[in-house]
């Protein structure tokens, strides 16, 4: 068989390969709620009653990760920081935040809230009002968390400050 008989059947294979190619790239992968887990917060991490659903991690080169986490009221975290930050959108309830050293602040529901890289901080709920938001961060050399000590009864009673 001669090159040029060879090439129609050489580009269908192209063709046929790159189809495949495209068809995978354009796939998406949806998390059905049905289908999603819900966890209790670990106690060595949290204060209250929190609960975690939705977790997710994306494959390299992808960084990103986060979950949909929903506190009652009175629970929050232990204090903590992201190597590249955390972005935490409210879905539903009022919370307080706290980076270390800073006011305590209060957001609601529709806030999007941002704390900077190596920022050591804190959220919850607030006393009497629970709180759900979606945390999404990257991970820095496979980390996106450093846990640190629980937020003491002082600290989450410390009154609001001001933005």
């Amino acid at each position: 068989m001669t090159f040029f008989a060879r090439l129609p059947i050489a580009l269908a294979a192209v063709v046929i390969a790159t189809g495949a190619a495209a068809q995978e790239e354009t796939t998406m992968d949806i998390n059905r709620k049905a289908d999603m887990k819900t966890v209790d917060g670990p106690a060595e991490y949290f204060t209250g009653k929190v609960t975690i659903t939705g977790q997710l991690q994306r494959p390299d080169p992808s960084r990103v990760g986060g979950a949909i986490v929903h506190f009652e009221p009175g629970a929050r975290t232990a204090w903590h920081k992201h190597p590249a930050g955390q972005t935490l959108i409210v879905t539903e309830g009022i919370g307080w935040t706290q980076i270390e050293g800073g006011p305590k602040l209060e957001f609601n529901a529709g806030d999007i809230l941002w704390c900077p890289a190596e920022h050591k901080h804190w959220h919850g709920a607030t006393l009497h009002h629970a709180m759900t938001h979606i945390a999404i961060q990257e991970s820095v050399n496979g980390t996106p968390v450093a846990w640190m000590e629980k937020v003491t009864d002082e600290q989450y009673l410390a009154p609001l400050g001001k933005d």
